[in-house]
C-alpha cells in the first residue's frame, strides 16, 4: 500500500504566522490529520482483506464444481466415492495445510527452496500475512488435490486418497508455490531476496504451473501406475468408452467451476485499492483486476466453441461434456497469464489450448492411458500450454504494472526471450518435482496393496462394496427380487388396484 503523507507541527508552526498558541494548533491540526490518515489505513486494509476473503470463498465454492464434475463422468456405481473423495480432499487438505503446507509456501524469510515459519500459523496476522490469505492459499492447495483425484477415479482404495492428499497439499504442492509465488522463490517474479531468474522470473500469476500442472501430473502418474478401468480398452487394444452417467452434473460442474474462476484469477491480485499512479484516476489495479476477469471469460468462451465445432468435425456430433472440458481447458490455460494480456490474445490462448487438449486425448487413447476426467490432459496440458502462451503474449505496460518497471516481456510483443526461457524452466521443474515426489508414492501404495481395489469391487461398483450402498437406490418392498452386483432395480407399482401395463416394470441403474 502506498505511504500516505504525514504531518509534522514543527512544520507546520512557522505555517501559522503569529497567531496565539500557534505550537497548540499545529499539534491539534496534525493530531487530527493523524487520525483521519489512520481512519483511511484501516479502511483500505479491510477493503483489501474483505476483497481476499470474498475471493477465498468463490475459490472454495470451486470444490463443489470439481464434485459435480466428478459425479457426472463416472459411472453411477462409483458416485458415492468420488463425492467422499472430494469431501476428503478438502478436509484433510485443510489440516495438512495448516500445519505444514502454508510454512513451506510463504514461511519467510527463508531460502529459495523452501519456507521455514509460520507452521500452525504462527505469529498470523503479521505485517505481511493475514489469516484471509491463509484461507485463499488453502483454497488453492486442495484445488490442485481435487484434479489429481480425477485420474484415479473409479478404481482407487480411500485409504490412498487419504495418504496422497495430505502428502500433495502439505508437502508438494507448497514447495512449487514457495518456487513460483513466494518473495524469497528462485524462480518467482515478485523475489525481492536475491536475482531473478533470467532477469525476469517465471511469471505464472494464478497456477496454471502450480496449481493446474501440479494437480495433473500427479494425476498421470496415478492413473499409469494403477492402469487402466475394467473394461476401458478390449482385448485387441481398442478403446471402449466408458461414459459418465450424468451430463447435467458435468454441466452444472462446469458452471460452478467457470463462476468460481472469478476468484482464482482476479483474486490472485490479493488486493483491489492500488492505484497504479497514472494521469487517469480512474485506472488502478481495480482495472487490472475487471481486465482479467474479462480475458478469463474470453479464453473460456473461445475453447468452448473451438472444441464444440472440432470435436462435430472429428466425431459427427455435438457433444456437451467435450464442450465443457474445452471450456475448462481454456481457463485452465489463461490462468498464468491472465493478469498481463491483451483480451484478443485470451482469444487466442483458448482457441489453441482446445486443440492441445483434443491432442493430448488422442495421444491418451493411442498409449492407452484411462483418465475418467481427462484431468492429465486438460490441466497438465493446457497448464504447460498457458505457462508458454505467457512468454509470447505478455504485454509491456501490464507486466510492469502487475510486478516491476524493466522486466522482460512476451515475445511476440518485442520483450525478447527471457520470460519465455524462464516459463520453459518452470514447466520443466514442476513435471520433475511432480514426478520425484508423487510416482514413488503411487509406486509405494501399489506394492503395499494400497492403491487399487480389487477386480470385483471394481466391477460391482465401489459404492456398494465400499461405501454401503448406491448414491441412487430404488427398492423393492417385499425384497424378493436380489439384483446382480452393479443393479439396484425396483417395481414400479400402478396408481390403483386396477390392472396397468407398467406392473412389474423394471428400472435399472447402473
Amino acid at each position: 500500500m502506498a505511504a500516505l503523507p504525514t504531518c509534522s507541527a514543527a512544520e507546520l508552526t512557522p505555517l501559522l504566522g503569529f497567531a496565539a498558541n500557534a505550537t497548540a494548533a499545529a499539534d491539534y491540526i496534525c493530531e487530527r490529520f493523524t487520525a483521519t490518515s489512520d481512519k483511511f489505513t484501516n479502511t483500505t486494509y479491510a477493503i483489501d482483506n474483505t476483497y481476499l476473503l470474498f475471493s477465498a470463498y468463490l475459490v472454495f465454492a470451486m470444490q463443489l464444481g470439481f464434485a459435480m464434475l466428478c459425479a457426472g463422468s463416472v459411472r453411477a456405481k462409483n458416485t458415492m466415492n468420488i463425492m467422499l473423495t472430494n469431501v476428503l480432499d478438502a478436509a484433510a487438505g485443510g489440516l495438512s495445510y495448516y500445519v505444514f503446507g502454508f510454512a513451506f509456501a510463504f514461511g519467510g524469510p527463508s531460502n529459495g527452496f523452501i519456507g521455514k515459519h509460520y507452521f500452525g500459523l504462527k505469529s498470523i496476522p503479521s505485517d505481511v500475512y493475514d489469516y484471509s490469505f491463509f484461507l485463499y492459499q488453502w483454497a488453492f492447495a486442495i484445488a490442485a488435490a481435487g484434479i489429481t483425484s480425477g485420474s484415479i477415479a473409479e478404481r482407487t482404495q480411500f485409504v490412498a486418497y487419504l495418504i496422497y492428499s495430505s502428502f500433495l497439499t502439505g508437502f508438494v504442492y507448497p514447495i512449487v508455490s514457495h518456487w513460483v509465488w513466494s518473495s524469497d522463490g528462485w524462480a518467482s517474479a515478485s523475489r525481492t531476496s536475491g536475482s531473478l531468474l533470467l532477469g525476469s522470473g517465471a511469471i505464472d500469476f494464478a497456477g496454471s504451473g502450480v496449481v493446474h500442472m501440479v494437480g495433473g501430473i500427479a494425476g498421470l502418474w496415478g492413473a499409469l501406475i494403477e492402469g487402466p478401468r475394467i473394461g476401458r480398452f478390449d482385448r485387441s487394444g481398442r478403446s471402449v468408452a466408458l461414459r459418465g452417467h450424468s451430463a447435467s452434473l458435468v454441466v452444472l460442474g462446469s458452471f460452478l467451476l467457470w463462476f468460481g474462476w472469478y476468484g482464482f484469477n482476479p483474486g490472485s491480485f490479493l488486493t483491489i485499492s492500488k492505484s497504479y499512479n497514472t494521469s487517469n484516476q480512474y485506472y488502478g489495479q481495480w482495472s487490472a483486476i475487471g481486465r482479467t476477469a474479462v480475458t478469463t471469460t474470453l479464453a473460456g468462451c473461445t475453447a468452448a466453441l473451438t472444441t464444440l465445432f472440432s470435436k462435430r468435425l472429428l466425431v459427427g456430433h455435438w457433444n456437451v461434456t467435450d464442450v465443457c472440458n474445452g471450456l475448462l481447458g481454456g481457463l485452465a490455460a489463461i490462468t498464468s497469464g491472465c493478469a498481463v494480456v491483451e483480451p484478443w490474445a485470451a482469444v487466442v490462448c483458448g482457441f489453441i489450448a482446445a486443440w492441445v487438449l483434443i491432442g493430448f486425448n488422442i495421444l491418451a487413447e493411442k498409449f492407452k492411458y484411462d483418465d475418467p476426467l481427462e484431468a492429465a490432459q486438460l490441466h497438465g496440458g493446457c497448464g504447460s500450454w498457458g505457462l508458454l502462451f505467457t512468454g509470447l503474449f505478455a504485454k509491456k505496460q501490464y507486466v510492469h504494472e502487475v510486478y516491476a518497471s524493466g522486466r522482460p516481456y512476451g515475445l511476440f510483443m518485442g520483450g525478447g526471450g527471457k520470460l519465455l526461457a524462464a516459463q520453459i524452466i518452470q514447466i520443466l521443474v514442476i513435471v520433475g518435482w511432480v514426478s520425484a515426489t508423487m510416482a514413488p508414492l503411487f509406486y509405494l501404495l501399489k506394492k503395499l496393496n494400497l492403491l487399487r481395489v480389487s477386480k470385483e469391487d471394481e466391477m460391482a461398483g465401489m459404492d456398494m462394496t465400499r461405501h454401503g450402498g448406491f448414491a441412487y437406490v430404488y427398492h423393492d418392498e417385499d425384497g424378493s427380487f436380489h439384483p446382480p452386483p452393479g443393479f439396484m432395480m425396483g417395481k414400479v407399482e400402478p396408481a390403483s388396484g386396477s390392472p396397468s401395463p407398467l406392473h412389474n416394470t423394471t428400472h435399472v441403474v447402473v
